[in-house]
């Protein structure tokens, strides 16, 4: 696979590659941390700052709380689906030609890896980041969730300012 790809794309590859396992191992970490040392399971809530507590949630669900309701099969079907996304998102580092995309590539999929070995090993993603202010609360999130949502920001962000291609020459323009 690397011989096929263009020259430079071996080492946006391995940027990706490296965002992943950071991505993952400090997500993993994390979760050891505040689970087995810190035991927030125990706590519950812990005041950290005046806009950040960790605050203990065993996410059954997906985002948001989203198909909440599959029951049992739950877990199965969104590590199915995630390591399906995993292999696309694997995939697609062989092709992205930006070495930040790559990474935006590489940390969410790292991000999807840290969230199915939760569910393998406790049937739910270990939540524990809750961020506040002026009243206003964002959902519980992990180091996982942010890789995600950062990693999707860059490439969202990307894909509207990228001038490479002509406006009138884009896919539904």
């Amino acid at each position: 696979m690397m011989g096929m790809m263009v020259p430079g794309q071996a080492r946006r590859v391995i940027f990706g590659l490296v965002a992943l396992v950071g991505v993952l191992l400090a997500d993993q970490a994390s979760k050891y941390w505040i689970l087995y040392d810190f035991d927030l399971p125990r706590k519950g809530t812990v005041e950290v700052l005046p806009f950040l507590n960790f605050t203990m949630v065993w996410n059954h669900a997906v985002t948001f709380g989203m198909l909440g309701g599959l029951g049992r099969s739950g877990p199965l079907v969104f590590c199915t689906v995630a390591l399906l996304a995993v292999l696309v998102l694997l995939f697609m580092l062989t092709r992205v030609r930006k070495a930040w995309i790559c990474v935006a590539v590489g940390a969410i999929a790292g991000g999807a890896v840290g969230n199915v070995i939760d569910r393998l090993q406790y049937g739910a993603v270990v939540d524990f980041l809750h961020a506040h202010a002026f009243g206003h609360s964002w959902y519980v999130f992990n180091v996982a969730d942010s890789g995600i949502v950062c990693g999707v920001i860059a490439w969202m962000i990307d894909s509207l300012f990228d001038r490479s291609v002509p406006v009138d020459q884009r896919p539904g323009v």
